[in-house]
């Protein structure tokens, strides 16, 4: 099986979890990043990101390198921006979603402390999907490491292999 996890990472915990991943499951990493950086302190970047995520924004992105063709699952990571996916996420989706048509799909969202949940359901609405092959919210992996994130990492990885 041929997995690419494509992901944004602002401040580094979704970074830290899509190598965790990648490692244990043989994956490609995509890293995909905006032309135009989001604000990463203060006030600006929860008020920046946030109004972003809600208004649906398609961002451009840095030029990146992807084959659709190569892979059979997908796997998308982000932060989590006012319960939704970051805006990132959406511009690669919708610049893809022909490609991508028919592959499995599984979601990790990292989050200071909650709306995973509602930005999981608007991903797999926003891919026009019935449901993920699976689904992993984590808490601050970076910054607050702990055996229980550990352990939510390799059932996540236990429902894709």
């Amino acid at each position: 099986m041929n997995i690419c996890i494509v992901y944004y990472s602002m401040s580094g915990n979704t970074a830290y979890a899509a190598e965790k991943i990648a490692d244990k499951l043989n994956a490609d990493l995509l890293e995909i990043k905006p032309q135009k950086a989001y604000p990463d302190k203060g006030m600006r970047k929860f008020i920046w990101g946030g109004k972003s995520a809600v208004m649906g924004n398609t961002p451009k992105l840095l030029p990146y390198e992807f084959d659709a063709d190569k892979y059979d699952t997908i796997i998308f990571g982000y932060p989590v921006w006012a319960s939704n996916f970051t805006p990132p996420i959406r511009t690669f989706i919708k610049e893809n979603m022909e490609k991508i048509a028919g592959k499995d799909f599984a979601v990790f969202a990292c989050s200071m402390g909650g709306g995973a949940e509602k930005s999981i359901d608007k991903l797999k609405n926003y891919l026009m999907i019935n449901e993920f092959k699976s689904t992993l919210s984590l808490i601050d992996p970076k910054d607050k490491p702990s055996e229980d994130n550990d352990k939510k990492i390799d059932d996540f990885i236990s429902k894709i292999e």
